[in-house]
């Protein structure tokens, strides 16, 4: 969008122009600036230190290290640049260098940034206490998060998805443009905008990120009791037959070996509150249809009733004994619910697999 000044009757385009043109640089004139005028880009943040290099390699600083009235730290990385470079990976490296900072070390950096000759920590104390409005220090909430600024010119687009997709991942990380603009008279105006998250969706994306991370949550708990589920699972049943022995556990929810005859698996399939031991026949109607003639024989030989289906849309059918209980049942109930599912696997193998082997396929 173009910015315009506005005389008595018309609107008078402001020109764009750059950095490198104006001859402002980096660390002389927009660091400087935007040290001395921080709300600029976040009204919540305090700066620290300059150019903190403490931690890190010697050609290796932090524009601007900052903490925001959540007590948490921010690195303020700086660009001149059109695309904003690699800027990212720059702040995500400074970003876990200083995330173990502790509160006592925070205290010490601003006392050597204000005075480097004579660091007067308790100056530096009262400061940081004050603009965080504690009346002492509290390690617990002190650095629960390490957030990002990224303050450029502009941004390209490499950059930009990778933000987004660290945003997408619960990183705090933040993209400004600075925009130059030369006005007719010489004066120079700086147009500073915030671009990701855009101001008047960020209410709006939070309750997107709050629900992704309740999901994505869920997601890895689902995934971590699947795969608890399936190791003890594995480990018993190798005592008791030899069908799944050769498997490993894993996150998925079945799990599935032959047995001699292409097309033909048994199977353990696992849900949240039943489980089912079943054989799966592979586009294969034919030796399904001989099966289902012994339907009554068979059922009687396993000992119950057994699901008897013919999928029509998938090239496949099965034949199913359902168990109830899954992985997300009471601790105590497991180990029952596996017992149950290896004696309706070993019954499946003892009435199925010498009728299939016998089968002219």
């Amino acid at each position: 969008m173009a910015i315009y000044a506005l005389t008595d009757d018309q609107l008078v385009p402001v020109s764009a122009t750059k950095f490198s043109v104006e001859n402002l640089h980096e660390r002389r004139h927009i660091q400087q600036l935007l040290k001395a005028n921080i709300a600029v880009l976040d009204d919540s943040l305090m700066v620290i230190a300059e150019e903190f290099g403490e931690w890190l390699d010697s050609s290796r600083r932090i524009d601007l290290l900052c903490v925001d009235t959540d007590a948490n730290l921010v690195v303020v990385e700086l660009k001149r640049t059109e695309d904003g470079g690699h800027m990212e990976l720059q702040a995500l490296r400074y970003a876990a260098m200083i995330s173990a900072m502790t509160f006592e070390q925070l205290i010490d950096t601003h006392a050597r940034a204000l005075n480097a000759v004579q660091p007067d920590t308790e100056t530096a104390r009262a400061k940081i206490l004050d603009f965080l409005g504690w009346s002492d220090p509290d390690e617990e909430l002190f650095g629960r998060d390490t957030r990002i600024i990224l303050a450029s010119a502009n941004f390209g687009k490499e950059l930009t998805t990778a933000v987004l997709w660290l945003r997408d991942r619960d990183i705090d990380i933040r993209c400004v443009r600075l925009q130059p603009y030369r006005m007719a008279d010489g004066a120079v105006l700086l147009d500073v905008q915030q671009l990701i998250p855009l101001p008047e969706t960020s209410s709006f994306q939070t309750q997107i990120g709050v629900k992704r991370h309740a999901e994505r949550k869920d997601r890895i708990e689902r995934h971590d009791q699947r795969y608890r589920f399936w190791e003890t699972l594995l480990e018993r049943a190798k005592k008791r037959t030899p069908i799944h022995a050769n498997l490993s556990p894993g996150k998925d929810n079945w799990k599935s070996a032959g047995i001699g005859k292409r097309g033909f698996q048994l199977c353990y399939a696992l849900r949240q509150r039943d489980t089912s031991a079943y054989l799966w026949i592979a586009d294969n109607k034919s030796a399904y249809q001989a099966l289902l003639a012994e339907q009554e024989t068979i059922d009687a030989e396993f000992g119950a009733p057994l699901k008897w289906f013919e999928a029509e849309e998938q090239k496949g059918c099965s034949i199913t004994c359902t168990v109830d209980g899954g992985y997300r049942s009471p601790p105590e109930d497991i180990e029952q619910v596996q017992d149950r599912m290896i004696d309706a696997m070993i019954r499946l193998e003892k009435v199925l697999v010498p009728r299939v082997q016998a089968m002219k396929l």
